[in-house]
């Protein structure tokens, strides 16, 4: 509970550092955060690299370990068509396709505002992709802060599906570092995120065309 703190603390201090424009400009460069994103993940390359069991979890990996993903995929689109029944919410395909970004807040976003242009006008279609923007942005957010309360409560695979596709990159740390024995969950983590990465432009087609 006091890590996760922390990173609300750290959280809440850029914010306010930002808006008070009290920092150099070089930390704030859109480069900054893909480079110590990489950083991270070959950190958690290196330790994965140099554990001794190494060939036993690489000999451990399954087609069954699809199913992980389809349950991410089945669960995440059942909650979000729950949203289509909140009053004043939208329709039933709409939310599905912004369920379906599972995270991926940049590519999902950019897609619903294109290929909802024809059926609902630019405006409309902007606002859906702000939706999808917002969604999959808080969606990683309360992955990254709960990472350490789903591995306790929720069991070792679950902060996997809630990372979505950033089970792969930006929580793959946090994974590691949180679940017991995090190390042998990386090559499922890693091909959760790719099968998701791989059905978010599908999906989200397959709804704007319904």
């Amino acid at each position: 509970m006091k890590e996760n703190l922390l990173l609300f603390a750290c959280f809440f201090a850029g914010i306010l550092l930002g808006n008070l424009d009290a920092v150099p400009q070089l930390i704030i460069t859109p480069q900054l955060p893909s480079l110590l994103l990489m950083l991270l993940v070959l950190q958690v390359g290196l330790g994965f690299g140099a554990d001794a069991g190494l060939r036993d979890t690489i000999r451990s990996l399954r087609p069954s370990m699809v199913l992980l993903p389809l349950f991410t995929i089945c669960g995440t689109l059942l909650f979000a068509a729950l949203g289509a029944l909140v009053p004043g919410s939208r329709s039933l395909t709409e939310c599905l396709a912004v369920g379906s970004g599972f995270g991926y807040y940049s590519l999902s976003s950019v897609l619903i505002a294109d290929l909802y242009v024809p059926h609902l006008g630019p405006q409309a279609a902007a606002e859906l992709a702000a939706v999808a923007l917002l969604a999959n942005v808080i969606r990683e957010m309360c992955t990254l802060f709960g990472l350490p309360l789903f591995a306790r409560w929720c069991g070792r695979l679950a902060p996997i599906s809630a990372a979505g596709i950033n089970s792969m990159d930006v929580c793959l740390p946090g994974i590691v570092r949180y679940v017991a024995d995090g190390f042998r969950l990386v090559p499922m983590a890693i091909l959760h995120g790719l099968v998701l990465e791989v059905s978010v432009p599908i999906l989200i087609g397959i709804f704007s065309k319904l």
